[in-house]
């Protein structure tokens, strides 16, 4: 009852998945105001575009680390 609590590998991976998720989704919203604002400066949200790409490619790999391989 008192042992430490350790997560499988794949738990880490799912839970790291859903963090990168959340802040997928949290970059595309603050892109939305700034863009239907009128008052974002456009080098923010390029920055902010572009890092919103590199999550997206981080999940993309995640993904494809928790789904098995299937042999047709």
């Amino acid at each position: 009852m008192n042992a430490p609590m350790e997560l499988e590998p794949t738990e880490v991976l799912r839970v790291k998945l859903s963090g990168l998720v959340r802040e997928h989704r949290d970059l595309d919203e603050a892109i939305h105001v700034l863009e239907t604002s009128g008052r974002g400066d456009q080098l923010a949200i390029r920055r902010l575009k572009k890092r919103k790409l590199l999550l997206k490619d981080q999940i993309s790999r995640l993904e494809d680390l928790l789904t098995p391989d299937i042999i047709a």
